[in-house]
């Protein structure tokens, strides 16, 4: 591992060496090699398909492993996109001089070593992997292993760019001992790694949150929540809430809370359940909602719950102030939306909600790199410090100050 860590801390010396547009040309190759390499990739892609059904994962996790032509396409352009991005290392983020004549700069310079810790979607390889390059960052990835044959075969393509370009493929490297003996070694190794990013489920990320010795940023679980309130427009919130359980239930940007104002329930909720039944998922309700429509009993421990399923909970509240509340109480500071027409309410509900991404009469499912026109992500960090919400190029930088003086002295 020392040995391993020791040629990545090397390497990370070696991407200062480059210019924005040779990172640029490379990102592009690496763009092509993902496309060249569609079939062997998939190939790869239902290998761990098949473990994973013989395994019994859910439909849920399938579906985040999954790679066809549509999606390893969509990786390219991913990758496309991080290299049209304007340069993040370099940029003077600020300048003066001082009394005494010093000229200071405060410039933005990659992090160093960044080690990324994540499970199931295999396309965060090729995205983390773009998004450290452009940075000047060297990643080391640890995926999950349900999808270690596809993150072998793109961690492949993305490196045989590098050895055709002469540059170390340690820049790109997959975690060499991928147990948890594996991941517990990486996670205090602080003499050679500057960042750890854990993305994927709460065991995880509390194991690394507990344990790492290394600066770490919480990609942590989704308790994401919307609000209807009494001044919404009821087909607008019906339509929001749909998108934001079911167009892909099993992302930690999907809602798992769905919030009504008491004032408008008998009205909202037989058209909620309609909608939802519709798309098969499972509702569990307060006892103010059950009395509405049927549903399944919520517990209080379901309010605590990331599914990452076609399940909702539904809670009756008090207007604005129950849902915010009930959000201080359950949410896990990711993404919460309110839906309403009211300028008020909405101003009160954005302003008291401690989270990475509040919306107004929109979607949760926006947190997202790539929806955010940040390209693409390396994880959605509910941290305070350094970076929060979807974590792009910018999150990957820190900075240093650069003071030009002639013969001051103090």
């Amino acid at each position: 591992m020392e040995h391993f860590l020791q040629e990545a801390k090397a390497a990370s010396r070696v991407l200062l060496t480059l210019s924005g547009a040779e990172k640029n040309c490379i990102l592009r190759e690496m763009a092509g090699a993902l496309r060249a390499n569609t079939m062997n990739i998939i190939e790869a892609n239902a290998l761990d398909m098949s473990e994973g059904r013989n395994n019994g994962l859910s439909s849920a996790l399938l579906d985040r492993l999954l790679l066809d032509e549509k999606r390893i396409e969509a990786m390219a352009v991913a990758v496309e996109e991080i290299a049209a991005l304007k340069e993040p290392v370099g940029r003077v983020l600020d300048g003066w001089v001082t009394e005494n004549g010093l000229k200071i700069e405060k410039v933005s310079i990659p992090i160093g070593v960044i080690g990324i810790i994540y499970e199931s979607r295999p396309n965060v390889t090729s995205d983390t992997a773009a998004l450290c390059f452009k940075s000047a960052n060297v990643c080391i990835l640890k995926g999950g292993k349900e999808a270690q044959r596809s993150n072998e075969a793109i961690a492949s393509a993305l490196r045989g760019v590098l050895r055709r370009n002469a540059l170390p493929e340690a820049l790109i490297s997959l975690l060499p001992d991928a147990s948890r003996e594996g991941v517990a070694k990486l996670i205090r190794m602080d003499k050679y790694v500057d960042l750890i990013i854990p993305r994927g489920g709460e065991a995880l990320v509390r194991f690394v949150n507990e344990n790492a010795t290394v600066a770490v940023v919480k990609h942590d679980k989704g308790l994401c929540h919307t609000y209807i309130d009494r001044d919404a427009i009821l087909e607008d919130a019906i339509k929001i809430a749909l998108n934001a359980k079911v167009q892909r239930p099993g992302v930690c940007n999907a809602m798992e809370t769905l919030l009504v104002d008491s004032a408008v329930a008998a009205e909202a909720l037989p058209r909620l359940k309609a909608a939802f039944d519709a798309a098969h998922t499972q509702l569990k309700g307060c006892a103010v909602t059950r009395a509405i429509i049927e549903a399944d009993a919520a517990s209080e421990a379901d309010f605590d719950t990331e599914y990452l399923a076609n399940i909702l909970n539904i809670r009756v509240v008090d207007g604005v102030d129950g849902a915010i509340e009930h959000i201080v109480r359950h949410g896990s500071g990711h993404s919460e939306s309110i839906i309403t027409q009211n300028v008020t309410t909405a101003e009160h509900f954005m302003n008291s909600i401690d989270a990475a991404a509040v919306y107004l009469n929109a979607s949760t499912r926006f947190t997202d790199g790539g929806a955010f026109g940040f390209g693409a992500e390396v994880g959605i960090s509910t941290n305070k410090l350094h970076a929060r919400g979807p974590m792009g190029i910018e999150g990957l930088t820190t900075y240093k100050y650069k003071i030009y003086g002639s013969g001051q002295i103090r």
